[in-house]
């Protein structure tokens, strides 16, 4: 699940460029009705355009974009034994699961780490780490691709284009909306907005942006015990309990920090836990043994 971060980051840079491209063009100048108030429908059209594009964009890109920034190498004729292993594991949990075969691929990092990623659950990308492969038993590393299989077949990354879409829009709606009271009732812009409304549009859109995330992060933790779940169905509970336990004992090493949360671990974060991508090991641990 080596996404998240990942796919926010890429979902913000495509809305600001989005942003700045149709105001040059002018297209801003549907926010102003008659040049005294907002123009609340052409606003939603204008930020559903913005919002849903810039998260589907992502969607789009993010294999391309995964294997880019990890450099992760597909597999496309199996050169080694622990090569021909991965292919056929992810192939028949593929087919348990009732999804098109993934790309699998592998990715130099000593941190035991995995990913899966793609716009459909027939068309995506499944990679480890080497540093999950050197450390982990065969039976830890099939139940880890068993639960990026689970992702997959869950249709996660679909799922979160739809939620970061629809949040987008309300974020860039209320920013919108606070930067017009702004410019009216505190600079006195009489027609038209000044620069206020657009500096304060900016600074409300950074913040609602990050209290937003909080639902980002709240479904992020979900989809864990989901994939957690499917991954047992496929391997049984024993050996993703198996795995999990192996991840607690190095969470510490951390990925890159601008990949830090989206690996399988996803690596604890010390601030509050509305902003953790993934649940406590433990409390994974906890769910799995529940399922029994």
């Amino acid at each position: 699940m080596k996404r998240i971060m990942l796919y926010l980051a890429t979902n913000l840079a495509i809305i600001v460029v989005l942003s700045i491209t149709l105001r040059l063009l002018g297209i801003g100048s549907l926010l102003d009705q008659q040049g005294v108030n907002l123009d609340i429908n052409s606003l939603l059209v204008y930020a559903a355009v913005i919002g849903f594009t810039g998260s589907f964009i992502s969607l789009v890109i993010s294999k391309w974009t995964a294997k880019h920034m990890t450099g992760a190498k597909v597999i496309t004729a199996p050169t080694t034994e622990t090569e021909r292993w991965l292919v056929n594991t992810v192939q028949n949990q593929a087919r348990l699961a009732g999804i098109g075969m993934p790309e699998v691929a592998i990715y130099n990092a000593d941190a035991p780490n995995a990913f899966a990623t793609g716009m459909n659950r027939n068309n995506a990308l499944v990679a480890v780490s080497s540093g999950l492969l050197q450390s982990m038993t065969r039976d830890e590393v099939e139940a880890v691709l068993a639960h990026e299989v689970s992702h997959v077949s869950n249709g996660d990354m679909v799922t979160m284009a739809l939620i970061q879409g629809v949040i987008n829009t309300f974020v860039i709606v209320l920013s919108r909306i606070i930067g017009h009271l702004v410019d009216r009732t505190v600079f006195k812009t009489e027609r038209g907005h000044g620069p206020a409304f657009w500096i304060t549009s900016i600074v409300a859109e950074l913040v609602l942006g990050i209290l937003a995330s909080i639902i980002v992060m709240w479904f992020s933790r979900q989809r864990e015990f989901r994939a957690d779940a499917g991954a047992a169905r496929l391997v049984g509970p024993g050996k993703m309990i198996a795995a999990l336990q192996r991840l607690a004992g190095t969470s510490k090493q951390a990925l890159p920090d601008q990949l830090n949360a989206l690996g399988i671990s996803g690596g604890q974060s010390k601030m509050s836990q509305l902003f953790m991508t993934h649940p406590h090991i433990e409390d994974r641990i906890a769910a799995l043994r529940n399922l029994g």
